[in-house]
This record gives C-alpha cells, structure tokens and sequence, in this order.
C-alpha cells in the first residue's frame, strides 16, 4: 500500500486517534509507527490481540501500564561511567515494581486472553533488582542502611553535628561572648556555623570571619574552639559523598547487568500499552474483529467510518462476489468517499470506482 492509498484512507488520522490513548510516549511513537499488512496471518493476530484486550477491558478497565518516564535515558546512558542518581534509580525501580504488578495482572486474566497473557511469560524476573534498589535508595536519597561504612559515617557525623550546636548554644548565652555579639543566635554558611559579632569587637573574638551583612555593620565569625570539629564534619562528609557514590555505582553496575532484560521488559511494555490503546479505541468506536480472506472479497455489514463517530450512516457492500468492479455514483455528501474508505484499496479482482458528478 503506498503512501497515496494511506492519505486517502486517512489512516494516519486514525493512528492520531489511537495514540492519544496511549500511556507512554514510545507507546504513542509506536502506534504512529504502525503500517499495514497484507499477510492475512499477521493481520489475525493483531486483531486477536485487540479482542483479548478487550476482552480484559471488559473486565478491569484499569490496567497497569507505566509512563517510561526516564527509562529510555537509563537504557541509553548504561555503559559510560557515569553512575545514576538517586531519582533515576527510583525512576527505574517504578518501572520495574509495575512491570511485576503488569504480570500478576495479567496472570489473573488468562482464561479470558491466553495469546497476550503468554507475552508476560518472555519477562525475566527481576524483582532482585528492584529490590536492591529500594533497599538502597529511600526518600530521594541513598539510605543509612544502603552499607555499614555509609551508617558508620552518618553517625559520626550526627554526632558531632550535636556537639557542636550544643557547644555554639552555650557560646551565644555566654558572658564571654554575648556582649560582642549582634544578637544571641547562631546560623550557618556554607555549612558551618557562625556566629553574629558585631564588626568592631571582631578582634575580640578568636576565629574566621566568613561572611559581612549587607550593611557591614555585623561580621558572621566561625569561633575558632568549634572550628576543629567542623573540620571533622567535612572530612566525613568527605566520606559520606564517596561511600555514596561508590554505593551508586554498584547500582548502576546491577542494572549494566541486566540490560538486555530491562530492555525486553520496556518493548514488552510499550507492546501492551500499544495493544490495549488499540482496544480502548475499538471499545469506543464499536468495533468488530472482521474475518480476513484471500479470495479479495469484500463483504460489509453495517460499516462505519471509525473517524467519523457513532452517528455515521452505516454501510452494506458487497463485491468479489456475483460481481468484481461497482461504479458508485450520486450527489455531493452522498457517501461516495466514505464508501471506498470502508472499503479500503482491493487486492487483485475486486475493484470500486467512484463516480463524481461533474
């Protein structure tokens, strides 16, 4: 079929349709992508795929099919020795919790859809991996339990970070110190804590001075007997950042691992997305699973035109039958075109040749 025949029988307006009750974008790309056969046994495959959707429709009409959001970036960012974030990772491991629930869902239909159903079986488990993930990572973030050396270190760091405010708390009400400062609070820059010293007592005061208020009239100084432990705290935090990181590459490792089978599972999916778009777009336009012959007989009972909604008049035609050429002819918005779009491009004997009126 060439391109001219597709225009004509707007079958890309049609593909639109479809797509737009896709879930996911490779979903959608893929149905815009679809072109027609003519080999009869691919084409009653798909249309016993869209049966069995249906049919599945008919009975949840909520069926688990993930957004792909970030999956293709994962899929073409592996090998390059970049390890992915956290939010990528959980991002990965959303696709991979739907695809098992996508299993589970689709087990429990099997009677009534044997054909996609087996589709599910080509899946390699995975669930280990998702598991990894999320024991890994939680809250947007690598977890304390991701390691014992990553707990270690957040403790440390924790208390420490107690010391120190307990230590800066008792500075601030201090004799010692509040008759230089600006006020008797404490706030942090660059991650160390400071204290408000007014500017003309600063050589009062023993320590860094990190920052100046806008007016210069305050000078926010680091007191120099907390300055080692800080010191502490970003070595270990130094620590922190590597055993994160380390943990974040032994992920993304995991998943370099099972690429071939991540990448199945993200084909499997934008193929149910495609299948049960198609099905809730029969579902909508009343459609029926037509019998396909190769002895280029065309035989319509009740046709509607899918672009042109449930109000269309519905057609009757037969030809390859008692007759091989039907000349159509009639006024204006008679149902010349709509006629030859139902009945679509003839393969062999039959043909229809539409008759304009000048």
């Amino acid at each position: 079929m060439n391109n001219e025949t597709i225009q004509a029988l707007q079958f890309t307006d049609l593909k639109k349709d479809v797509a737009s009750l896709a879930i996911s974008e490779p979903g959608k790309n893929a149905v815009m992508a679809l072109e027609p056969s003519i080999h009869k046994r691919q084409i009653e495959a798909w249309l016993n795929e869209v049966t069995e959707g249906k049919k599945i429709l008919s009975i949840s009409s909520s069926v688990p099919i993930h957004g792909l959001q970030g999956i293709e970036y994962i899929l073409k960012n592996l090998h390059k020795g970049i390890a992915f974030r956290p939010d990528q990772l959980i991002g990965l491991y959303e696709f991979l919790d739907t695809i098992e629930k996508l299993k589970r869902f689709m087990k429990d239909k099997e009677s009534a859809a044997p054909v996609i159903t087996s589709y599910m079986y080509s899946v390699v488990e995975l669930s280990h991996v998702a598991e990894e993930i999320i024991r890994c990572i939680r809250n947007g973030r690598v977890d304390d339990y991701a390691s014992k050396e990553l707990l270690k270190v957040r403790k440390q760091i924790s208390t420490l970070e107690e010391r120190i405010k307990s230590r800066i708390e008792q500075l601030v009400k201090s004799s010692k110190y509040s008759k230089y400062l600006q006020e008797s609070l404490f706030s942090t820059r660059n991650g160390r804590y400071v204290v408000p010293v007014r500017k003309e007592y600063k050589n009062n005061i023993k320590g860094a001075v990190l920052d100046v208020s806008a007016s210069g009239s305050t000078v926010f100084m680091e007191p120099e007997e907390i300055s080692i432990m800080q010191d502490s705290i970003s070595m270990l935090k130094y620590q922190e950042e590597a055993e994160e990181e380390q943990i974040l590459f032994a992920l993304t490792g995991l998943v370099q691992e099972h690429e071939k089978e991540i990448k199945l599972a993200m084909e499997l999916m934008v193929s149910y997305d495609v299948i049960f778009a198609k099905a809730k777009h029969s579902l909508m336009v009343m459609g029926t699973s037509p019998q396909i012959n190769e002895h280029h007989v065309i035989r319509l009972a009740g046709a509607r035109h899918p672009l042109l909604g449930k109000n269309a008049v519905p057609l009757n035609l037969v030809i390859g039958e008692d007759y091989d050429a039907l000349v159509i002819t009639g006024p204006n918005t008679g149902g010349k075109t709509v006629t030859i779009k139902n009945g679509g491009p003839t393969n062999g004997n039959g043909s229809v040749w539409v008759a304009y009126p000048c």
